[in-house]
Order: structure tokens, then C-alpha cells, then sequence
């Protein structure tokens, strides 16, 4: 299992910015994707290849104020996967996330871990 200290991430309202018919990152997202990518490098964190994974995610907020977890979600995924941990984020088969205490500056706490089989995708619930 990899744990992954990093810092707080933009919503994915403030990641992805919009001029005309043109879908760029913000400069607040390229600064969290290259502070993920240096912490992988620094920490030396393993690739993890393609195999099916879970994530937890845990959410250290800047103030007690509520703010809906979800929209943290995708931009810690996009930027593990382009510091390299993992080849794509189809490979994430389970999904926990959750709002933790607040903590001055923020952060966030992501553990990945590979699944030893992939589960059989909601074939039991969709009977």
C-alpha cells in the first residue's frame, strides 16, 4: 500500500478553466499536479503498472467551513496518475472519500492500494 501526504487540491470547478471552445488546466492545478509529481519523485513512490486499485482519500480542509468533498476527487486522481504511480484511472475499482479535520493550510492523506482480484463490476446489483 502507498500513502501519499500532499497538499490540499483545487475543487475541479477551480482545475479545469474555460476561454472560448478552448479546456485548459488552471495555474492552481499545475502547481498541485507538480507539487504531487515532486513528491513522488522525492519520496520515491513505486508504479504501480495497470493493475486495478483502490484509493481512500482523506480530506484535511483549510477551515470547518463545508464544501463538497467530491469535486477533490478527480484532480488528486489526474495528478497521480500523470506523476506516474499508475497508468490510468480506469484502473480504480473502489473509491472511499472522506472529510477529515481541518487543518491549518489544508492537505489531503491518499492511500492506493493494488486489489488482489477486480471485482466484478455491479454484476450482482444490476440482476
Amino acid at each position: 500500500m502507498i500513502q501519499l501526504r500532499l497538499p490540499y487540491p483545487p475543487s475541479i470547478n477551480a482545475y479545469w478553466l474555460v476561454s472560448g471552445h478552448r479546456r485548459y488546466i488552471s495555474k492552481r492545478g499545475i502547481k498541485f499536479k507538480q507539487a504531487v509529481a515532486d513528491y513522488v519523485l522525492e519520496w520515491r513512490i513505486p508504479k504501480l503498472g495497470s493493475q486495478p486499485l483502490e484509493i481512500e482519500i482523506w480530506l484535511h480542509p483549510r477551515s470547518k467551513q463545508l464544501m463538497d468533498i467530491d469535486n477533490c476527487v478527480k484532480p488528486i486522481i489526474d495528478a497521480c496518475q500523470d506523476a506516474g504511480i499508475f497508468d490510468n484511472d480506469v484502473q480504480v475499482q473502489q473509491l472511499f472519500v472522506k472529510r477529515s479535520k481541518a487543518k491549518k493550510g489544508g492537505g489531503c492523506t491518499v492511500w492506493i492500494d493494488v486489489l488482489s482480484t477486480s471485482p466484478d463490476v455491479c454484476s450482482d446489483e444490476l440482476s
